[in-house]
Formats: structure tokens, sequence, C-alpha cells
């Protein structure tokens, strides 16, 4: 799965990527850039820790949740919040500052 032209790498919480989450999944997409897709997921709260965001290719997201993978195809400045029987997507400009 390709998100956007070879740019498959994301920032994901250690939760997502030891699979030891709860819902909802957050996701937020800056303009890609070296070799990242922009993206950032995670669980829980929120962290400003250095160490809260671990480089993960996309592919393991999606073989993890497969529901994520039309939401790994939105545009820079875009937000989700998904669970299972819920999902809300919207433009927050905001992302696409330097």
């Amino acid at each position: 799965m390709s998100i956007d032209k070879g740019n498959d790498m994301l920032g994901a919480s250690r939760s997502l990527i030891e699979n030891e989450w709860e819902w909802p999944v957050h996701g937020l997409r800056h303009p890609p850039e070296r070799g990242t897709s922009g993206w950032y997921v995670w669980t829980g709260d929120l962290s400003q820790d250095d160490d809260f965001f671990q480089p993960w290719h996309a592919s393991h997201l999606v073989e993890r949740c497969p529901s994520l993978g039309h939401l790994l195809r939105l545009p820079p400045g875009t937000r989700f919040l998904f669970a299972p029987g819920y999902e809300d997507v919207w433009e927050d400009p905001s992302l696409l500052e330097v």
C-alpha cells in the first residue's frame, strides 16, 4: 500500500506499534518531507515527549487495522478520528503552516 509516492513512513505512538491500544485512533497530516508521509497517528492522550512518535511503515499500521487504509490517502492538512462504527475527517489548515 502506498500512501503518497513512496513516502510510506509515518510517526506512530508506541501504543499502536506495540498493539496495546484502545479506541479511538487519532491522525493528522503535515506536508510530506524527507521521505515521510507527514502522518502522525496515535491513541490515548497526545504527548509532547520527544519519543512519543516512532517511525513506522504505514503498511504495518494497515496490517494491524485495515480500516485505516483509506484515511492514509487523505491529503496534507487533514485530521481524522476513527473507531469501530465512527469516523470523522476534517481539514486543519494550521497543519500546512511552516
